[in-house]
C-alpha cells in the first residue's frame, strides 16, 4: 500500500535528547538480566521493577533502533504506541530516548491498540514498531513488543541481534546524531478508516445492538466510535482508560459481566478485548461464549464461500479444539497446526500462503486486511457475518460444531529456571505418558510454558468430560508437587 502520510516537524514533547557521546557509551553491565530468552511468545514480558523497569527499557530501544536501522533498506521512523497501564508511560519515554539515541526519529501515538502500531508501520516508511502492553497480563505487568517495517512480529533472527547487544554480545559503530520524537496521534484516524473501509457499501450494522467490554484498555477511545460510525446501537462496558485496573475481572478472560450484560440488554451480540485489542472473543444472545474456534470457523467458511481462502486453508495453533478441527474437514477445509502464540500461526501462513488463522484465545489474523491480530476488526467483521446471514450467533454457532470437553489449568511457578525445564521432571513426563496411553485416540494431552505469564499450562481434551477431568487433576498435581 502506499501511504499518503508525510512527515512533520515538531518538538521534542518532553523526551530529552541523549547526547552522541551517552548514545555511544551504552554499558549492558548496568542491568541486571535472566539467564533464559528475554523475549517470548509476543514479546518481552514481565512485573514492572522486578523485570521491566527505566534502564532496561532505554537499552532495548537503543538496541532495537540499531538493529532495525542495520537491517532497513533507508532510514525512517519507528512508530510508538502504548496502552493504559500506569507503568506505560515511563517505559514509552525510556524507549523513545533509546530510540532516539540510536539516531531513530520517532512517533508517538499514545494510548492505541496494538494492531494500530503495527498498521501504521505497514503503510508508512517506518522501520519498525514498539508497543508497550501486556496484553491481557494484570495491571502490574507491562511488556514491549517489537514489529518489523512490514507490520509482522520481528523475525526471531532480530530478535536475538537486539538481545546481543542487551546481553554485552554486539558491537555498534558511531552514532553522530540523535533522533528527534513528534507526537503523531493525528495518525490514529488513519487506522480507523482503515478498519471501516472494507465494509463499507457493502454492509452496515444499523439494526444491531452490540455490547463492548473494553477492559479499561488501549481501545477505548477508538472502539466505540468504530462500531458507531458502521451504524450499531453501542453499550461499552470498562471504557475508560484505567492503568490500576485493566484487565481486571473484565475483558477478552473474564466474560461474566459481558454475558450478562448482553443478556440484561437483550443485545445480538457481545464482544470483549484484551488490554491491548489485539484479540477478542464473542458472546452470543444467548450468554453463551465464542471463542476463536468459532471465529475461525464461521469466518473461513464465508471466506471459503466467497474462494477467499487458498486451499482452504485454516490456520491455528495446538490448543485448537479437534471438535473444530473435524467439522472443518468435513467442510473440505485444512487446519495446520502450531506451536502456540500468534507469532508462530503468521510465520506458518506466510509459510504456507494462507489467508486466515488465529487462537482459540482470541488473536484472529486475516492477511486479506492486516498482517497482525486484530479484535477490532474481527470484531467488525464477525457483526458483519451476522447481519448479512439474517440470523443470530447463537444459531450459527448452533449449526457450526460441538466442542470436545477441554479443560485448561494454569500452574504459576515463579522459579523461571524450574519453570524452563519442567521436560526434565521425571514424574511429570511419567504421568503424561500414562495419560495419552489411557485416552488413546479418544483425547489429547498439552503441557507448556506459557510465553507470556510465570505459568506452566495444562491442556486435557478428551471425547469423555470424566476422562478429561480426570488426567487434567493429575497433571495439575505433580506440576504443583515438583515444580510449584
Amino acid at each position: 500500500m502506499v501511504s499518503s502520510i508525510t512527515r512533520i516537524q515538531g518538538g521534542l514533547n518532553g523526551v530529552s535528547v541523549v547526547a552522541d557521546n551517552i548514545a555511544n557509551n551504552f554499558a549492558p553491565n548496568l542491568i541486571s538480566l535472566p539467564k533464559n530468552p528475554l523475549f517470548g511468545t509476543d514479546g518481552i514480558r514481565g512485573r514492572v521493577g522486578d523485570l521491566l523497569n527505566a534502564p532496561l527499557a532505554l537499552q532495548i530501544g537503543y538496541w532495537a533502533g540499531i538493529v532495525l536501522r542495520t537491517h532497513a533498506e533507508r532510514l525512517g521512523p519507528v512508530i510508538l504506541g502504548q496502552d493504559s497501564r500506569n507503568s506505560s508511560d515511563m517505559l514509552a519515554m525510556a524507549l523513545s530516548a533509546g530510540l532516539t539515541a540510536a539516531g531513530i526519529e520517532v512517533w508517538y501515538l499514545g494510548l492505541c491498540p496494538t494492531p494500530c502500531v503495527a498498521y501504521l508501520t505497514s503503510i508508512t516508511d517506518a522501520i519498525g514498531g514498539v508497543m508497550i502492553s501486556a496484553s491481557h497480563n494484570p495491571p502490574e505487568d507491562n511488556g514491549i513488543k517489537i514489529f518489523g517495517a512490514d507490520g509482522g512480529k520481528l523475525p526471531l533472527a532480530l530478535q536475538a541481534e537486539i538481545e546481543a547487544g542487551l546481553r554485552g554480545n554486539k558491537t555498534v559503530g558511531i552514532v553522530n546524531h540523535c533522533g528527534r520524537h513528534y507526537s503523531r496521534t493525528e495518525l490514529i484516524a488513519d487506522y480507523s478508516d482503515a478498519l471501516k473501509q472494507p465494509l463499507k457499501g457493502a454492509v452496515n450494522l444499523q439494526g444491531m445492538k452490540i455490547i463492548l467490554d473494553l477492559a479499561w484498555g488501549a481501545a477505548v477511545g477508538l472502539a466505540p466510535a468504530v462500531f458507531r460510525e458502521m451504524g450499531a446501537e453501542v453499550i461499552c462496558l470498562h471504557n475508560e482508560a484505567n492503568g490500576d485496573r485493566i484487565n481486571v475481572d473484565c475483558g477478552s478472560t473474564h466474560l461474566d459481566m459481558l454475558q450478562a450484560a448482553v443478556q440484561e440488554h437483550q443485545a445480538n451480540v457481545g464482544f470483549a478485548f484484551d488490554g491491548d485489542a489485539d484479540r477478542v472473543l464473542a458472546v452470543d444472545s444467548t450468554g453463551r461464549q465464542v471463542n476463536g474456534d468459532y471465529i475461525l470457523y464461521l469466518w473461513g467458511r464465508h471466506l471459503k464461500q466467497q474462494q477467499q481462502l487458498p486451499d482452504n486453508l485454516i490456520v491455528s495453533t495446538v490448543m485448537a479444539n479437534l471438535g473444530f478441527e473435524r467439522a472443518w474437514e468435513k467442510l473440505g477445509g485444512k487446519l495446520i497446526r502450531t506451536a502456540v502464540g500468534d507469532q508462530y500461526v503468521q510465520a506458518e501462513m506466510l509459510r504456507t500462503g494462507g489467508m486466515l488463522g488465529g487462537e482459540q484465545s482470541g488473536h484472529i489474523l486475516c492477511l486479506h486486511y492486516g498482517m497482525t491480530g486484530d479484535g477490532l476488526l474481527t470484531a467488525l467483521h464477525i457483526a458483519a457475518l451476522i447481519k448479512e446471514a439474517g440470523v443470530e450467533l447463537h444459531d450459527m454457532v448452533d449449526q457450526s460444531f460441538q466442542t470436545y470437553p477441554q479443560l485448561l489449568k494454569n500452574v504459576r511457578v515463579i522459579d523461571r529456571d524450574r519453570r524452563m525445564a519442567w521436560k526434565d521432571c521425571e514424574p511429570l513426563q511419567k504421568a503424561i505418558a500414562q495419560a495419552q496411553t489411557a485416552m488413546g485416540d479418544a483425547g489429547r494431552i498439552l503441557v507448556r510454558v506459557s510465553g507470556t505469564e510465570p505459568v506452566i499450562r495444562v491442556m486435557v481434551e478428551a471425547a469423555n468430560a470424566e476422562l478429561a477431568h480426570h488426567w487434567t487433576n493429575e497433571l495439575v498435581s505433580q506440576v504443583q508437587q515438583h515444580l510449584g
